[in-house]
């Protein structure tokens, strides 16, 4: 069992293999959770006595809540418990979600008598304290109210509905977790009568070596699943709108209500409230994400009669904003406002993030909805005179713009290639900034919507930026990339606080007077002050340093070796290939090591007489180690390099700094020129002798990524600390290591040449699956321009059946099953809409045509070649690189937005194409956005990764518990992040034996993983594996199987039978089995979990000595001793030549081996006995062992890497 120490400890054990760990708050996160929160270094008695007060700030604020009673109308008083950082209109809308107030939604809150101010804080409102009796005080409606209010309630009827979540709105998601927790087994029983009744068989498409990958479980079905359906019809009928005489007694609209038993109402909507309202109540609580999520996969439903919902979007509010008819909202005023909140204290800087991620929340969904407006031609063009892709728009108070080069302005960097990724490249610089927060400075709302083939901008208008005859122009920067440049001081003094954070070097251009010019960014952002007096800058595609490996240069001077000898630079379609910040901190940190080192050589050769040194440690009267004593010398002649009396030592920090690239001759100081390598931006004379080094520095950190970053990617993969289940992960695995996907090419080349290629074949798979979906992707976009808009769904499947198809794709046959089914006046008319889509240029693409583009794009984008041969080419590559076509199609759908019907598809098939025009469901949008997020929630988490090093788990808990507190209050309870805190309170609970309360935590982590996240994310399949534990060890079996067979589901739907993840997967399904006493289940899923260690871990490795424990003892249960005596035998051999005789494993195994061996000579008496017929022979019958629960409890603890604290 788990025990926890009662001294803190930095050493653990790894379950019963004794292996010794550093206990690190890192190992409970995934690898993109540890690297956004890295190790807090605390050092100085001040930083120390600064973050306690934060302690005690958040400690006081998380204990500020307090119960109060509501009193609403014609209802009985009720306890609700509040926070004192809560607003008075969040309460309003907690009550509009309460199953008492549900009900209700145009009201006041009094207090006493007062109404309170619906943006007051309840810790603010004098007499609001614990018991305190609020009251619900009913106001007059109004149309809109009214309006809202029908909203309101056909989101109660549609609770329960997953029609939202499948069609991408109102902010709902999927989560299926509730039906794999439920107890199907009624009544109490004991645990033997329970353990005999638990359902043990596990459906046969998740069985090791089973082909079969069905899309249906995807999305299951309860069994008692049936449809709610309260009304039937709920609409707004002919009577309105209400006549004068009508109006003066407080008619707003009448509506018309059918029930479900078939009867007809009127309703009069009023001044006073409804009349003969029959809605019924649903205490289902519907908390919406704050960003939409989509599903790449729907079932297909008949769209109902839904009259509220037809009010919502009718066609004459296309450009208006859904509750303000008539009225658009400043976007910019109110992000520009929400960042110039004060944040001196913390519940000010919690009112200022809270209002700035709602503000963001909201922005994007209007862009998301405006982006697609523009795309379907629902907003008029401010330039309709204007060719279609020179066109931009103005919707609600939003400006958009194609990612095309309309004006020619980017075809110096590569024209419509450029234009499409300079967005994403400004996102960046946009999301770059913000983080650094400069007041003063401000950047753009900015949102990337993929939509159609179509890549759309919305941004916020800058105030006077779109008047033709403004007074104030561009400040700062350039128009012409280069040639013009100007400058302003307040924008130097801004943008130069920013220059160490983002690594830039300030430095001198030449403007069109051929004056010299500084600058403190790249010379295309630019700088204008709006008509509101504030300082904006945009166009930042080109914040972080140029990437040199895809940028050619005249003449190749410069170039390192390592880039040669790998075939760079390479020319890439745009010249806006950055470095990302990930790899500029990593160089930057891998040059201060290198400054040490060079620095520490230095002193010591200089102190080599044993004065100076001494001398200078002697003085202070503090003894240090060598490497603090270096790291504090080396800072002390930083600071008085200038002033040095000391030659020589000066001398060494001059050679150091030098020979690392720093701009500054007296300190370590690394930063980019990020104009260094523009060809239409001009030197001044005086600035010339810097231009080698800054483009050496450029270059030196190219060959950095190619030397260290990809070899370090390789070991991450190979070591485990990153396992890649599908391209998103993959993608994020890479990113953290500051490489692009650009470099799939060389990674793969890496893969290739692994000295252990082996292990590294799943995600060899993964690359180049990705290669040919992002190829392929590159071609849809082009592809799906030029379709007509009632030809999408046959355009899409076309594409997909030329991709995925092992069967001729034509546009009519893939309406066959379609036109079988109609008369014959409409096989006619289908007849001639096939005949017609055939002539178009989008039907005429056949399967090998596409394939040829992929392959032609996969070699001039990422520099790699895919070889195939044969006419059927996806069923080559599927073969060749043991790709799974389902897979395929979930990566393409997730990265162009399609939406396919839930069923299962035959891709076998050479007679009939895979998918019909019916199979494309929807295609929804593709966005990009900033992430702002809660700065002291963040520190928080430091601070507790700090404790949990020292071995403090119950103050890491509750520093953790505050920051779940301050995340929930500025992002709400829908997020990653809330997420995070709830998987990593789960398992401290876990590991300190309370086992309800981590029970308790992941089931909400699970739920919003799958709701956040999407139901078959990655991370999604890790929290069912750890809710899976948690419930094995809480003492709820009946759950432990579902929950594992659906994350083994989700990983075969992901990445195939041949993944490493298979082995925790395998692993623990077979214990689980085994104690169930399903013998033979148990030893497949064990067999197949030693194949998968075998091939992922090494022969020789302690996981493959643990597997082969495990099936020894399986096979004991089952009566088979010999096989049990081999695996025994190889995991006492692993034990003794890895961890040695005298260790605990070795020793166990040992004593299990002479175990077997006595059970073994009993059974072979007893069967002696039988086949000699001796009637005076008496021997005892062998003992078949049954695990108990706590044993295979400890294994599988040992198999998910789950920390002992021993006491000592």
């Amino acid at each position: 069992m788990l025990k926890v120490c009662e001294k803190p400890r930095h050493d653990v054990c790894l379950g019963s293999l004794g292996i010794r760990l550093t206990f690190d708050l890192s190992l409970f996160m995934s690898k993109a959770e540890s690297s956004a929160w890295d190790a807090l270094e605390c050092s100085g008695a001040d930083q120390r006595e600064q973050d306690q007060a934060s302690i005690q700030e958040v400690v006081s604020l998380h204990e500020a809540g307090f119960m109060v009673r509501i009193q609403a109308p014609a209802t009985e008083t009720f306890e609700l418990q509040v926070s004192g950082q809560m607003l008075v209109t969040e309460l309003h809308q907690v009550l509009m979600d309460h199953e008492m107030t549900c009900l209700r939604t145009c009201f006041s809150l009094q207090l006493g008598g007062a109404v309170l101010d619906a943006l007051t804080e309840l810790r603010l409102v004098p007499g609001l304290g614990e018991g305190a009796l609020v009251k619900v005080v009913e106001d007059p409606y109004t149309v809109r109210d009214a309006r809202l209010h029908l909203k309101h309630v056909r989101s109660l009827l549609r609770s329960l509905d997953v029609a939202d979540a499948h069609n991408g709105a109102n902010g709902s998601s999927l989560s299926y977790l509730s039906l794999y927790t439920r107890d199907p087994v009624n009544g109490s029983k004991s645990r033997a009568a329970e353990r005999e009744t638990i359902d043990c068989l596990l459906p046969d498409y998740i069985t090791p070596g089973c082909k079969d990958r069905p899309l249906t479980p995807l999305q299951p079905i309860r069994e008692d699943w049936k449809p709610l359906q309260c009304l039937r019809v709920l609409t707004v009928n002919s009577w309105n709108p209400p006549p004068g005489n009508r109006k003066m007694h407080g008619d707003l609209m009448y509506l018309n209500v059918v029930t479900v038993e078939g009867r007809d109402l009127n309703i009069t909507a009023s001044t006073r409230g409804f009349y003969l309202n029959q809605v019924l109540q649903h205490p289902y609580e519907r908390i919406a994400t704050p960003y939409q999520v989509y599903t790449w996969v729907a079932p297909h439903a008949d769209h109902a009669l839904d009259c509220v919902r037809a009010e919502e979007t009718p066609a004459s509010r296309v450009g208006q904003d859904e509750h303000t008819v008539g009225q658009s909202r400043d976007w910019n005023e109110e992000l520009q406002g929400c960042r110039e909140l004060p944040r001196s204290s913390l519940q000010e800087r919690l009112h200022r993030e809270r209002n700035i991620f709602k503000t963001n929340s909201d922005f994007v969904n209007a862009a998301t909805q405006g982006a697609i407006a523009v795309v379907d031609g629902n907003v008029m063009a401010i330039n309709p005179g204007e060719e279609p892709r020179k066109q931009m728009f103005i919707w609600n108070n939003l400006f958009f713009s194609l990612g095309l080069d309309t004006a020619d302005y980017y075809r110096p960097l590569g024209g419509d290639a450029a234009a499409h990724a300079a967005p994403v490249c400004d996102l960046r610089g946009v999301q770059a900034y913000a983080s650094i927060d400069i007041p003063g400075l401000h950047t753009l709302g900015t949102a990337l919507v993929d939509y159609h083939g179509h890549r759309v901008t919305a941004q916020a208008i800058v105030p006077g930026l779109l008047e033709q005859h403004q007074d104030r122009g561009l400040l700062y920067g350039s128009n012409d990339h280069g040639h013009t440049v100007v400058s302003d001081t307040k924008f130097l003094d801004l943008l130069g606080k920013t220059c160490r954070p983002l690594r830039v070097q300030r430095h001198m251009v030449l403007d069109h007077h051929h004056t010299a010019v500084e600058l403190c960014s790249c010379v295309q952002t630019k700088g204008i002050l709006g008509n509101d007096g504030r300082a904006y800058i945009l166009d930042l595609h080109g914040t972080f340093p140029p990437d040199l490996n895809f940028l050619l240069s005249d003449g190749g001077e410069g170039v390192p070796e390592e880039c040669k000898r790998l075939g760079f630079p390479w020319k890439h379609r745009h010249s806006l290939a950055s470095l990302r910040p990930e790899l500029i901190e990593a160089f930057v940190q891998h040059r201060y090591a290198l400054f040490q080192n060079m620095v520490s050589s230095g002193l010591e050769k200089l102190s080599a007489d044993g004065a100076s040194l001494e001398n200078r440690s002697d003085s202070t009267g503090v003894r240090l180690s060598a490497d603090v004593q270096s790291e504090a010398l080396i800072k002390t002649l930083e600071l008085n390099a200038d002033g040095c009396s000391d030659p020589q030592r000066r001398q060494v920090i001059l050679e150091a700094c030098r020979a690392v690239g720093s701009v500054s001759d007296t300190s370590f100081e690394i930063c980019f020129n990020p104009d260094v390598c523009s060809p239409a931006v001009r030197i001044p004379s005086e600035s010339v002798y810097e231009v080698p080094k800054q483009k050496q520095l450029l270059w030196d950190a190219a060959a950095f990524l190619l030397s260290n970053q990809i070899p370090a990617v390789v070991r991450d993969f190979l070591d485990h600390t990153a396992v890649p289940l599908d391209g998103g992960s993959l993608r994020l695995a890479l990113h953290q290591r500051g490489v692009n996907m650009r470099y799939l090419g060389p990674l793969l080349r890496a893969l290739e040449t692994a000295p252990e290629g082996e292990r590294l074949s799943h995600v060899q798979r993964i690359s180049i699956s990705e290669v040919i979906i992002r190829s392929a992707k590159h071609i849809f976009r082009i592809y799906l321009q030029n379709v007509e808009a009632a030809a999408l769904s046959a355009a899409v499947s076309h594409f997909l059946n030329c991709l995925l198809s092992s069967a001729s794709s034509a546009p009519d046959s893939a309406d066959e099953l379609l036109s079988r089914r109609r008369g014959s006046r409409r096989r006619r008319s289908q007849g001639s809409r096939a005949a017609a889509l055939a002539e178009t240029a989008w039907a005429r693409m056949t399967p090998g045509d596409l394939w040829r583009k992929i392959q032609n794009e996969a070699e001039d984008y990422y520099h790699y070649t895919l070889h195939w041969c044969c006419v059927r080419v996806v069923d080559e590559a599927v073969e060749r690189w043991s790709l799974q076509k389902i897979s395929l199609l979930r990566e393409i759908a997730m990265k162009t937005g399609i939406q396919v019907q839930l069923r299962d598809y035959v891709f076998e098939s050479r007679h009939r194409p895979v998918f019909s025009e019916e199979d494309v469901v929807n295609m929804s949008p593709v966005v990009k956005h900033l992430r702002p997020s809660a700065t002291d929630a963040t520190g928080l988490i430091q601070q507790a990764q700090v404790a949990v090093q020292q071995g403090l788990l119950g103050e890491g808990y509750e520093l953790i518990q505050q920051a779940m507190t301050l995340f929930s209050s500025v992002c709400g309870i829908q997020h990653e992040d809330v997420s995070t805190c709830l998987r990593l309170l789960a398992r401290i609970s876990y590991i300190t034996g309370e086992y309800a309360d981590a029970l308790s935590h992941q089931e909400k982590a699970v739920m919003c993983t799958e709701r956040v996240q999407g139901i078959d994310h990655p991370q999604t399949i890790q929290d069912y594996m750890l809710l899976a534990l948690y419930c094995f060890a809480a003492g709820q079996p009946a759950a432990v199987l579902r929950l594992l067979g659906r994350a083994r589901y989700l990983t075969l739907l992901l990445s195939g039978e041949d993944h490493p993840q298979l082995v925790q997967l395998d692993v623990s399904i077979g214990l689980v089995l085994h104690g169930l006493m399903n013998y033979d289940q148990s030893l497949k899923f064990l067999q197949n979990g030693l194949k998968m260690t075998l091939k992922y871990n090494g022969a020789s490795s302690l996981k493959c000595a643990h597997s082969h424990h495990l099936l020894a003892t399986l096979l004991e249960s089952r009566g088979d001793y010999r096989l049990a005596l081999q695996h025994e035998k190889e995991a006492y051999s692993l034990y003794r030549s890895q961890a040695g005789e005298d260790h605990d494993s070795t020793k166990e195994s040992s004593e299990y081996l002479q175990t077997l061996t006595r059970q073994a000579v009993i059974l072979q008496r007893a069967l002696n006995h039988i086949y000699s017929n001796t009637p005076n022979a008496c021997t005892p019958p062998p003992k078949f062992s049954t695990p108990s629960l706590p044993m295979i409890l400890q294994q599988l603890n040992i198999t998910c890497g789950i920390l002992f604290i021993p006491l000592r």
